[in-house]
């Protein structure tokens, strides 16, 4: 796994967070091709070279094919609907719902799916709270809307091709000043960026310009796991993208690549929130499970605990990735009568999986392989296929279970697995 550095010292937006992958080495054919399998308009990408202030960096080009047949050139500068200064009413509106649909139904790889959606829906959330509505209703303008789904799924493909596992940003610039959107005149940073750099370190540079925009504040609250500055590693390659404005310094995003050196590369950060209850009904505990799992939560559980004056509670456990917390613990402090809620930080190891299928006497039944550097570890048959094969023969269902199982191991753990 390499480690991507973003060094944002003129800012940050979706189209130089692409580019500067593009200059580290992802390859935009692949880019474009993915994109090209997803259901939206017409589109060209590329890349050429500029000169900002005597850096050599990579500039995004990107045509939009309307479906009536015209097209249009990009200044590609604010990337959000509600940002978009030109009259664009006249297009179609995306809800952010529909794009997280068709991110989840979409042949993207699995990894490029989780990190689009986190962008999404930092944004959306963002934008919600601005104008008082759902996350999932927020508009994006046609043309905001293509801009942003191919600035963020093509960052999270080049972070994929680019096999980057963890992110790690410096303080950012906001810039300041006014910005011109479809509401009027707004102070920057505009109102969602404000938003998505809560909790985010921001950096003193002075500029009077928007330097980061949604999306670019998006990556860093949705992918970057820390902040801070390069640390003392050995870089292998470095990458800039360059953003559309010209100022007294070079206005690009600096993307450094390095292998990661952390102590075990396959550990991830999960937050863990809990609480304890003594005087729900079992009925609203299975609400508030079901709330949690339907926003993002890896895992639920309860546990029985004796609380103070004796009385029988349960202990409310729920594990999450970073940056999904605030609204898990929301749904805590809301849905059930706790006055408080603790969080703490575990790491975690997980398994890569992927399913294999085995032809068993029983037929072919599908089996959750578990690995790590091609060790199987690992091997679980899953659930409801030797349900039904234990009724469709008529047969224990511990038999059939160790049946496929022992199968898969003699298949599986020959050694070494290779993908």
């Amino acid at each position: 796994m390499k480690c991507l550095y973003l060094d944002c010292q003129s800012g940050i937006s979706g189209d130089m967070t692409l580019t500067a992958l593009v200059d580290l080495g992802a390859d935009i054919q692949y880019i474009t091709e993915e994109l090209q399998n997803l259901p939206i308009d017409d589109f060209k990408l590329g890349v050429r070279q500029v000169d900002k202030k005597g850096i050599a960096s990579k500039e995004l080009m990107l045509e939009l094919f309307n479906p009536s047949g015209g097209h249009h050139h990009h200044a590609h500068e604010h990337h959000h609907g509600h940002e978009h200064g030109h009259d664009e009413h006249h297009h179609e509106h995306r809800k952010a719902a529909t794009i997280l649909e068709m991110i989840e139904h979409s042949d993207l790889p699995v990894r490029v799916k989780e990190r689009s959606k986190a962008v999404f829906e930092v944004i959306a959330q963002a934008e919600g709270k601005i104008h008082g509505m759902d996350p999932a209703d927020v508009h994006f303008h046609e043309v905001g809307a293509m801009d942003s789904i191919i600035d963020v799924i093509g960052v999270c493909l080049a972070l994929d091709n680019l096999n980057i596992g963890r992110i790690i940003a410096s303080p950012v610039p906001t810039g300041y000043g006014k910005v011109q959107m479809a509401h009027g005149l707004y102070p920057i940073p505009a109102p969602a960026t404000a938003e998505i750099l809560k909790g985010i370190p921001l950096a003193d540079f002075h500029v009077e310009a928007e330097l980061t925009t949604p999306t670019g504040a998006g990556f860093l609250k949705a992918l970057v796991s820390e902040f801070g500055q390069l640390p003392a590693v050995t870089m292998e390659r470095i990458g800039y993208g360059a953003g559309k404005k010209n100022f007294d310094h070079p206005n690009v995003l600096r993307a450094i690549l390095f292998e990661d050196q952390s102590v075990e590369p396959d550990r991830e950060r999960v937050e863990i929130l809990e609480c304890q209850i003594d005087d729900m009904t079992g009925e609203s505990f299975g609400f508030v499970m079901e709330k949690l799992f339907e926003a993002g939560a890896l895992d639920a559980y309860y546990t029985p605990v004796q609380m103070k004056k004796n009385r029988p509670g349960t202990l409310v456990t729920v594990l999450t990735t970073p940056n999904h917390w605030e609204r898990l613990e929301e749904i805590l402090l809301r849905e059930t009568s706790t006055f408080g809620v603790r969080k703490s930080s575990w790491s975690r190891i997980a398994l890569e999986r992927r399913i294999e299928v085995v032809e068993t006497r029983f037929g072919n039944i599908s089996v959750k392989v578990g690995y790590k550097n091609h060790e199987i570890y690992q091997v679980s048959p899953e659930y409801e296929e030797i349900r039904k094969a234990a009724k469709q023969y008529g047969k224990p269902f511990e038999e059939i279970y160790f049946t496929v199982k022992e199968k898969a191991q003699s298949l599986f753990t020959m050694a070494h697995y290779h993908q």
